[in-house]
């Protein structure tokens, strides 16, 4: 008798509550080092930008190594070994401010820290969740961990503006740390036995070459190739301009910093409305076609944004556009997260994830850091519509063959 789709077991459901914690944890500390190199550290936007920017760059760098490392280790308690390390990270920053000691430098180096550790934990737990459950439910899993995604988004970020403003300024990064300690715990309950992974050939022989082996797989697999260059254009274009944005709403438009968080948060309901639509859209059209079309659509929304004018019109076309780009996104991210696993092999799963990773987020930085002096050349406007053009072209390095899909013949023992 086939188990129903919604029950994943009881390892999964410990997963997921790990996952939701340190999700909420994320979302609610959302740029909280930013305000307190402002209000505390009374750092300027050079710095401001220096510590949004590098800490991303610099933790991507440090990961390169760590991805080789985990390879060939059991995953979960290397995942509980980097949530414990964000953990302490975080926490020196509250110590730090209650001894009058907290200083950018520190600041910049726990970003350093947390950034490395969050692909870490990443690239293992992706390795993880495909041991864990069943090729056909990884769909359903990776729903389910969108759908937290957002709903942490929606909630996240109010409730730590308000924690911030009622208890100061380090409160959410207690909350955050404490919210790694919380998924530490989750990872630990899960139990069971996990064999260790052996290394190709039987021994663990490292060269310098293998610290690529991740970007060579990619950009070797037909399908893989194009998805990676996709996943990361698009995010960085994303994510690029909205500073740009935020300069124009909260400056010339004159909206109010509560109408802006309002225009980012409610749609992230969308999130949800996505990820929840993902299964039942994949079942009926197929995932090559769900993947291409929701990929495709997500690059047109964006555009738009160029046109943000003030007052209730201005703020029902972000909340509007908001709204399309993110069920989009919704739609795309467990279906091509799925995709993806599917198709990368056990021995190069971590170093595959991790340069994922560390692209995407190289990439962000980059396209954030290009933006803010594109903008001051010209405007934030042209360089949001520039964001927006650049996106519509995106579509073209979706993969446009649906290649079969073979998924890993080995599954590890966990499964049985």
């Amino acid at each position: 008798m086939k188990r129903p789709t919604h029950s994943l077991g009881r390892p999964f459901a410990w997963l997921w509550a790990a996952y939701a914690a340190s999700a909420f944890g994320t979302r609610l500390a959302f740029d909280s080092f930013t305000l307190i190199a402002i209000l505390v550290l009374h750092a300027g936007p050079a710095q401001v930008s220096l510590l949004a920017a590098a800490g991303l760059a610099v933790g991507a760098v440090v990961a390169v190594p760590l991805g080789l490392w985990v390879e060939f280790r059991r995953k979960r308690p290397v995942m509980v070994a980097m949530d414990l390390i964000r953990f302490a990270a975080l926490m020196s920053v509250p110590a730090a401010y209650a001894l009058g000691a907290l200083s950018f430098g520190q600041l910049l180096l726990v970003s350093v820290v947390v950034a490395a550790a969050d692909i870490t934990f990443t690239a293992a737990s992706g390795a993880y969740l495909k041991a864990l459950v069943r090729p056909e439910d990884l769909l359903v899993a990776n729903g389910r961990f969108e759908s937290t995604t957002w709903t942490a988004t929606i909630l996240g970020p109010p409730a730590g503006g308000v924690a911030i403003g009622m208890f100061g300024p380090v409160t959410t990064v207690v909350a955050n740390a404490v919210s790694y300690l919380l998924s530490a715990i989750g990872i630990r309950a899960i139990g069971g036995q996990e064999p260790r992974p052996a290394a190709r050939g039987g021994e663990q022989r490292f060269r310098a070459a293998d610290l690529v082996e991740g970007w060579r797989y990619i950009l070797a697999h037909r399908t893989l190739r194009p998805l990676f260059l996709n996943t990361a254009l698009v995010n960085g274009l994303i994510m690029a301009p909205v500073p740009l944005l935020a300069v124009l709403m909260l400056g010339p438009l004159g909206f109010a910093p509560w109408q802006y968080a309002v225009a980012f948060a409610a749609p992230c309901a969308g999130g949800i409305i996505g990820a929840r639509l993902a299964q039942p859209l994949v079942a009926r059209f197929g995932w090559h076609r769900v993947m291409l079309t929701s990929g495709a659509l997500r690059a047109c929304w964006p555009l738009a944004l160029v046109l943000v004018g003030p007052g209730p019109a201005g703020m029902a076309l972000v909340i509007t556009v908001e709204l399309g780009l993110i069920t989009c996104i919704g739609v795309f991210n467990p279906v091509y997260a799925t995709y993806r696993l599917e198709q990368i092999p056990k021995d190069r799963m971590v170093r595959t994830l991790s340069a994922w990773s560390i692209t995407t987020k190289t990439s962000i930085a980059a396209l954030t850091a290009l933006w803010g002096p594109l903008a001051a050349v010209t405007s934030p406007r042209t360089a949001i519509g520039l964001a927006g053009l650049l996106l519509l072209a995106t579509p073209l390095l979706l993969p446009r063959r649906e290649d079969a899909r073979e998924p890993d013949p080995e599954r590890s023992a966990l499964q049985g």
